[in-house]
């Protein structure tokens, strides 16, 4: 199976999806007189979030088989966070957990039946309370720099030893990536401590603590070559070794996540074997070590298993430029609109029932329905030309998009549909104008 969901499977599963009624279709215009008939009384969706459940399966498979029995696949609940998909990754097998970055992300993971051993807790800026709810479960705590350790230190004395492992956050220095907003490996970075300038401190704390037992290293998120990668790993296990050396123990070495994710048909198409193949040649003490592994991927595992469609409102053919309105924008695609240049989805045109558009390619602008000029999640985009209730669908949507929904506009989240074994269900049901008021209101 493919890694990503291409645009003939995308339209078969917003066909079944509409077929099913699980997602509305548009029903009568707004020429519809007063007291008559209408096609529906539901009001129809302008957007949907679709799910290959089954590919999301495989995909979460393949790191299992891809890296040594024992290691841990803390899938980064930041890159998808709804419940359902994470329920089923933690019964799916029990070599897969959850990377959590605030008490809310560790609360969903508690929730979807994940026991404290499958979590890892990151942040660089968590509370005494957030660490001490963290030391009390038994989570794989990383702690980011010295004086969380401090912090640490002191709930251990007030609370006794952890009941899970605790590592610390370390910055490999290997450089920057292709998008310097996801890297966080060159000379300075808000994350973990800086190698180059910290060496010997980070050896005298694992000696001063025999509770700090975890090294963490992350080069980044998309744009970062797989070298990079697999330099930051090899500064890592010389680091643990040099720990060792000094009388302090590294249990477990957690290698985050960051494997790029295709995006475009052109992009380079690393995959989770290719990845550990490389590890395997370019560091073999990482797998022979007497410790265990940590990985965290979050877009390597859903970003192609998914796609979003947004309904065409409206078609505008000004100034040489060919202009279809949608119903999803910077709300959901918030890097492709304000970061074209790094942030990239593919796309590809339905009809109203969700079968594939046919015709001769168009170019025409994508644009969302947000109050600003540049909501456009795509501004060139090849397409048969969209018509008023076709579908715009875009692809490798799995990741980074609904965790990162904006409120601006005030315009509700759609409904998330999962589709597994030839079959449809609702994930998450379309908010309501009522759900958004809540929000607002607090209550």
């Amino acid at each position: 199976m493919n890694a990503r969901i291409s645009p003939r499977e995308a339209a078969a599963m917003l066909t079944l999806a509409l077929r099913s009624g699980l997602a509305v279709a548009p029903g009568a215009d707004c020429g519809t007189a007063p007291g008559a008939a209408r096609e529906s009384s539901v009001e129809p969706d302008t957007a949907l979030v679709l799910h290959d459940l089954d590919r999301l399966d495989a995909r979460a498979r393949e790191a299992v088989a891809a890296f040594p029995p024992g290691t841990l696949h803390a899938v980064a609940v930041k890159a998808n966070p709804l419940p359902p998909l994470l329920r089923r990754l933690a019964a799916l097998d029990p070599a897969l957990g959850a990377e959590v970055a605030s008490l809310p992300e560790l609360e969903l993971a508690l929730d979807a039946g994940l026991p404290p051993g499958r979590i890892v807790f990151d942040s660089p800026a968590k509370t005494c309370g957030e660490l001490r709810r963290a030391l009390a479960l038994g989570v794989h705590l990383n702690a980011d720099n010295f004086q969380e350790l401090e912090r640490i230190a002191a709930l251990v004395a007030a609370m006794g030893p952890p009941k899970g492992t605790v590592g610390l956050r370390v910055n490999p220095q290997v450089g920057a990536g292709a998008i310097a907003a996801t890297s966080v490996a060159a000379a300075f970075s808000k994350f973990g401590l800086p190698l180059g300038e910290c060496r010997d401190r980070i050896v005298a704390a694992f000696a001063a603590h025999p509770w700090l037992t975890g090294l963490h290293c992350h080069v980044g998120s998309q744009g970062c070559a797989p070298g990079q990668l697999v330099a930051a790993a090899r500064a890592t296990v010389a680091l643990a070794e040099a720990i060792r050396a000094a009388g302090g123990a590294v249990t477990a070495i957690d290698l985050g996540g960051g494997l790029p994710v295709t995006y475009r048909d052109d992009d380079p198409k690393p995959s989770l074997a290719d990845y550990a193949a490389a590890l395997r040649q370019g560091c073999p003490g990482l797998f022979a070590g007497p410790h265990r592994l940590i990985t965290e991927f979050g877009r390597a595992i859903h970003a192609g298993a998914a796609f979003a469609a947004a309904r065409v409102e409206y078609v505008k053919a000004y100034g040489g430029v060919r202009c279809a309105v949608t119903h999803l924008g910077a709300d959901m695609f918030l890097r492709p609109c304000y970061n074209p240049a790094d942030w990239h989805h593919d796309t590809a045109a339905a009809r109203p029932d969700g079968r594939l558009k046919a015709g001769p390619a168009v170019v025409q602008a994508i644009a969302g329905p947000l109050c600003f000029q540049g909501d456009f999640p795509v501004r060139q985009a090849a397409l048969p030309a969209l018509e008023p209730g076709d579908w715009v669908l875009f692809l490798d949507a799995g990741a980074y998009t609904m965790s990162m929904w904006s409120r601006y506009n005030s315009r509700p989240m759609p409904a998330v549909v999962g589709i597994a074994q030839g079959r449809a269900a609702l994930l998450k049901p379309r908010e309501t104008t009522v759900d958004v008021l809540r929000f607002w209101h607090g209550g």
